[in-house]
């Protein structure tokens, strides 16, 4: 499980549905800005992706690198490949998000108002195979219990027990949305020129240029 202020690892990527194909480690020497996505996600096209975009556009011409990573950690039947490509290639958005643009007058003839003017990645979703294991479940508590160690014993017993049960019943993995541990969509990942995970943002409305600019002066 990748860590702040440590080396970040590769992401781990199925498919390059728009833009030239890299990774981090091809990148040194660039800042590199990843918006963690899903297309069933109306936070991440009303915050997610103007933000970045504004970033994108701000700071054009310096050494920084922008990308979006579709990810899958629920409603995978909306949130899958198919839709992605439809997202990218003729604007069209589903589900909640569809709903919630239409209702808020976001959409321009039924497509996104907005071109995406960076490169788009399909995570590496895969169906779970086997038992829960303790790693899974430590990494879970990590993320989302950080001072679990500090609870009482019977309550660390009764959330691990929870957690285990979510997790089988759990039928994909997001490979790089559980290597980075992320908490949701919109997400933002920061990685400076060394290739070092900086930041990991949740959310949107976050004043992302505060968190690039300082990398890109580094």
């Amino acid at each position: 499980m990748s860590q702040v202020d440590q080396p970040a690892p590769n992401l781990d990527v199925a498919e390059w549905v728009q833009g030239e194909a890299s990774n981090i480690d091809h990148e040194r020497g660039n800042v590199i800005l990843i918006l963690v996505f899903q297309v069933n996600c109306p936070g991440c096209f009303v915050g997610g992706f103007p933000e970045v975009i504004e970033v994108h556009q701000k700071f054009r011409g310096r050494p920084l690198k922008v990308w979006g990573l579709a990810t899958a950690f629920e409603d995978h039947s909306l949130n899958n490949l198919e839709n992605v490509k439809r997202l990218v290639h003729r604007g069209e958005v589903v589900g909640a998000t569809l709903s919630y643009l239409q209702q808020a007058n976001l959409l321009q003839a039924g497509r996104l108002s907005f071109p995406i003017p960076f490169p788009i990645a399909w995570d590496r979703v895969v169906k779970r195979e086997g038992e829960v294991t303790a790693e899974e479940i430590e990494n879970f508590l990590v993320r989302d219990f950080p001072n679990h160690e500090a609870m009482p014993g019977h309550m660390v017993n009764q959330v691990k027990s929870q957690v285990k049960n979510y997790l089988a019943r759990k039928q994909y993995d997001a490979k790089t949305f559980d290597q980075y541990a992320l908490q949701g969509t919109p997400s933002s990942i920061l990685i400076d020129k060394q290739g070092i995970l900086r930041h990991k943002l949740f959310g949107s409305s976050l004043r992302l240029d505060g968190y690039v600019e300082p990398l890109l002066d580094e």
